[in-house]
């Protein structure tokens, strides 16, 4: 076969996204206050482009526009001049396969583990020390002005005359983690500053004598002897209670009360004095204040008894064309590179305006879909909550899948029962006797946590014991999916919760 060059005719088909449309589906996925940041960006880039009081109509601008700025708006793909004309077909035009695009991807929540100490940390999670049993709330961590770190290097010059020692001190203070505890061994840290054990031990005893107190601590145990000593209630009994945490969190009660040697009155008081320490004192610092939530849409009920479903406008400021300021400057161009220049400004002035109008028409379609498909949540609560699909969503407006997943990504909306995130509304389902669609998996939570919560301590209900009583509530489930469910919820097994029923008996 003879080889030679030669002409070949091929015809394939190709997906091909403007910078325009890859703009508008970014946008889609943005929360409000990400798209205010955007805006923001885009106000100082683009002369053409203010901010206005009134609702821009982009069809009306664009019609207004003199017959040269229309030609250039209008420029681009087919895809552009639809959008253009207002002939994007029921007005989807970010509505595209989830072939073209890389799907969201959902990424599950890690857990962060607190400090070592043979058994303490069980302790301290289980029976809500101090700040609570998962750390501060969330309003500790929003009031925080100052970090850790800054707050105790605050008082080190104080608290050390030697400058050696406080150098000292401040090296070890950079070691704290953020509940406030010391992992690096005495030796570690006196290899690392080429000094004696015994001048890091001293350096040490200044950071555990600042405030808050029980910060450099290396074990649960030492934190909370460090507190007891603070109160002047470290005597030999309370010691040997301290150095036995993992017996506490066992709940074997009566073999602590002979080890230390006490009656049920002094065991009940020194218990309550354990439960007032904090575990993780360095917990109520932070580095950065916590943002609130600001959802983006709000659901507010009507007299009717229909539902409000708007955009939180408050984070969303409107955007118009400057007509006046497009003639001015088309007047004073006089080359053709700055006429160019002027209509790529009008085109991405334009093209942002009608992208933002068709992502606020998209998100509210799909809310309404949500609030209409989980009305009975909105109205009697989680255990009306419906299971959920995408997909389910996707169908009953006619997008495709992957769009409702960027319009449910990084937004939350407020309703009466609170602010939630949109993905909060999509769970998998149970069988449930009482619902043709089954039941959804938050509502079986808050099923089980009920029955958890309303348990007699003296008859703590077993996994096998749940599965009947939400049998009798029409949900069929079996054990290990009870189990399951019970373990995401945060609430321990049947012995687990007997101990620390057991122990918060004790007073």
């Amino acid at each position: 076969m003879a080889l030679g060059p030669r002409l070949d005719l091929r015809q394939s088909q190709s997906l091909v996204m403007t910078p325009q449309l890859q703009q508008a589906i970014k946008l889609l996925a943005l929360s409000n206050l990400e798209v205010e940041a955007f805006i923001g960006g885009a106000l100082d880039a683009n002369p053409l482009l203010d901010v206005g009081s009134e609702p821009p109509a982009p069809a009306s601008d664009v019609a207004e526009m003199p017959e040269e700025a229309r030609r250039t708006t209008l420029e681009g793909s087919p895809v552009d001049q639809l959008i253009g004309e207002g002939k994007a077909g029921d007005d989807r035009p970010l509505d595209i396969d989830a072939g073209a695009l890389d799907r969201d991807r959902d990424t599950g929540d890690g857990e962060r583990s607190g400090p070592s100490s043979g058994g303490g940390d069980n302790w301290a999670s289980e029976f809500r020390l101090g700040s609570g049993e998962d750390g501060p709330g969330i309003e500790d961590h929003a009031a925080a002005s100052e970090s850790l770190a800054a707050h105790l290097e605050a008082q080190v010059g104080a608290a050390a005359g030697d400058p050696l020692l406080a150098g000292i001190a401040r090296y070890i203070i950079g070691q704290l983690d953020e509940a406030g505890y010391l992992h690096a061994s005495v030796t570690e840290l006196a290899g690392d500053l080429g000094l004696s054990a015994r001048e890091i031990e001293e350096g040490l005893a200044i950071v555990q004598s600042l405030e808050p107190t029980g910060v450099g601590a290396r074990t649960l145990s030492e934190c909370i002897a460090l507190q007891a000593r603070e109160a002047d209630r470290y005597d030999p009994c309370m010691a040997r209670l301290i150095d036995n945490l993992d017996l506490v969190a066992r709940g074997e009660l009566a073999r602590l009360k002979r080890m230390c040697g006490v009656d049920d009155e002094d065991f009940a008081d020194m218990l309550a004095e354990l439960r007032n320490y904090d575990p993780k004192p360095g917990a109520r610092f932070g580095g950065e204040p916590g943002a609130a939530v600001t959802p983006d849409i709000l659901v507010t009920p009507r007299s009717d008894g229909g539902w409000d479903i708007a955009l939180n406008q408050a984070t969303l400021p409107r955007l118009i064309v400057n007509r006046g300021y497009y003639v001015e400057l088309k007047g004073t161009c006089a080359d053709k590179t700055s006429r160019a220049w002027l209509s790529e400004k009008l085109t991405d002035a334009n093209w942002l305006i009608k992208a933002l109008d068709q992502r606020q028409k998209t998100i509210l379609k799909v809310a309404s879909e949500l609030v209409k498909q989980q009305d009975g949540f909105f109205r009697k609560g989680v255990a009306h909550l419906r299971p959920l699909t995408l997909r389910a969503v996707a169908e009953a407006i006619g997008m495709h899948e992957s769009t409702v997943s960027r319009v449910t990504s990084n937004k939350f909306l407020n309703c009466p029962r609170g602010t939630f995130e949109l993905k909060y509304f999509f769970s998998s389902g149970v069988a449930s006797a009482g619902s043709e669609g089954g039941a959804s998996a938050e509502a079986v939570k808050a099923a089980i946590r009920q029955l958890i919560e309303a348990e007699d301590p003296n008859a703590i209900l077993s996994d096998d014991a749940l599965v009947e009583l939400l049998r009798e509530k029409g949900f069929e489930l079996a054990r290990r999916t009870v189990a399951k469910y019970r373990e995401a919820i945060g609430l321990g097994s049947s012995v687990q919760r007997r101990r620390q029923k057991a122990l918060a008996a004790v007073r």
